[in-house]
């Protein structure tokens, strides 16, 4: 049984008392969504699908081409690549990630993002302790 309301099946938080602990999400349908809105002209869009103090999960979405510039976070990050294919660079590398590639940066890594093809990838941050 789904709390969610019928406008957004692609979201399910699960029922009390669990639906403080768990959230489910039908990530093809949050892309889409992502792809629909207005701002997706922009070349960028962004969703946070989870946020607590200490812990986000954030789904992007990125046309060919697009850039996020160089920046850096408090937190250890991953980066799932949904779809596409984007290349992450730090530390004097380059990673390019492929649909199901995944990558692990520690915090404060400066690292930029590029989508070499229409992508879209979650990004996970976890940060240390209480912020």
């Amino acid at each position: 049984m789904s709390d969610t309301p019928e406008h957004e099946p692609h979201r399910r938080t699960h029922a009390s008392p669990a639906a403080e602990i768990f959230a489910e999400f039908d990530l093809a349908a949050e892309i889409h969504r992502l792809k629909a809105e207005t701002t997706w002209s922009t070349g960028q869009n962004a969703r946070t699908l989870v946020k607590h103090d200490d812990f986000r999960v954030v789904l992007t979405a990125l046309k060919a081409g697009a850039r996020i510039p160089e920046h850096r976070t408090a937190g250890r990050i991953s980066i799932h690549a949904l779809s596409g294919q984007i290349q992450v660079k730090a530390s004097g590398r380059t990673f390019r990630l492929r649909a199901g590639g995944l990558l692990a940066l520690d915090r404060s890594v400066p690292h930029e993002v590029e989508a070499l093809e229409e992508s879209a990838f979650l990004l996970t941050i976890a940060w240390p302790g209480e912020r």
